[in-house]
């Protein structure tokens, strides 16, 4: 392998972990790895904790800049393009996906990021949700491709 070659390859993996280091400590110092605090968020109709509402918008005060600043770039930092979607369709697929999704976050109080997250705890419902997790998405690719 070349050196640049290395070179970018010790870049975009130094840049994975310093991102998702970063990503992993927010969501862990705003609790989102706690199922409890994220369903006394959605449990609106009851014993409501609107404490992750600064969440949501201290993500969207860093993210709506950000998105505008990176599409004046031709070219990523640390890829060799940008990997947006391509459709802009809303189909029946998009929709049962989104509302599964919904239904799963609302019934555990996780979803996919802050699961890996809290794996450091070594927590058995953790695991078993992170496993279930995993074997859905394997059932999706086998129901896809049926």
């Amino acid at each position: 392998m070349s050196n640049v070659k290395q070179n970018k390859v010790i870049s975009y993996g130094l840049a994975a972990f310093v991102t998702g280091t970063l990503f992993g400590g927010g969501l862990t110092l705003s609790q989102m790895v706690n199922p409890q605090k994220v369903l006394g968020f959605l449990d609106i109709l009851g014993d409501w904790d609107p404490a992750l509402i600064f969440v949501m918008l201290g993500a969207l005060l860093v993210t709506i800049p950000g998105f505008h600043w990176v599409q004046k770039k031709e070219q990523p930092f640390f890829a060799l393009k940008f990997l947006t979607p391509s459709s802009k369709v809303i189909d029946k697929k998009l929709l049962t996906g989104a509302a599964l999704f919904g239904i799963g976050w609302g019934l555990v109080g996780l979803c996919p990021g802050p699961a890996l997250t809290a794996l450091v705890t070594l927590n058995t419902d953790l695991m078993i949700f992170v496993v279930a997790l995993i074997a859905g998405m394997y059932a999706q690719r086998l129901f896809i491709r049926a």
